[in-house]
């Protein structure tokens, strides 16, 4: 999950940066994504927006983190990983999901403000029997501890 949220951070996105990264049963990691506009455009050209003409925000424009994930992976085989993402996934993030047979979606939150694409959602993972479960992270202050050390540990290696 640590990944799907270092992941998160390259998001330009003001309102909400989501990570998602894949991994296979052997537990390699295959693909990370994050939401934003579609390679290769110049950003400036698009809205941030989340409100307003449809036409006018980001939603129609924004790669969702899991898509990235899907179209970023190192293997065109997907079936039985998982997909850890720090958003649950809206219903077109689903059907790609299901479509590549990942086999669970582990999640660290579900606050979407759209609640009918999430439900959407769960209706197709539950047809496509795909696990789905809610993961808690360790406190902030524990995981920086932790990175402080491995990063002391390189530093003095280095030294």
């Amino acid at each position: 999950m640590l990944v799907a949220v270092i992941s998160s951070l390259r998001s330009k996105d003001p309102s909400s940066q989501v990570g998602a990264a894949i991994v296979s049963p052997k537990r390699h990691i295959l693909g990370t994504g994050y939401n934003g506009f579609v390679g290769g455009v110049d950003e400036k050209s698009f809205p941030w927006a989340h409100e307003g003409d449809w036409l006018s925000t980001k939603y129609p424009y924004v790669v969702h983190a899991e898509e990235n994930a899907i179209l970023n992976s190192t293997a065109y085989d997907l079936e039985g990983c998982s997909l850890y993402t720090t958003l649950f996934p809206c219903n077109e993030c689903a059907k790609s999901i299901a479509q590549k047979r990942i086999a669970e979606v582990v999640y660290l939150s579900d606050a979407s403000r759209l609640r009918e694409p999430r439900e959407a959602a769960r209706i197709i993972f539950t047809a496509a029997r795909i696990a789905c479960r809610r993961i808690e992270l360790s406190s902030t202050d524990e995981i920086l501890g932790r990175l402080r050390l491995v990063l002391d540990r390189h530093r003095g290696q280095n030294a």
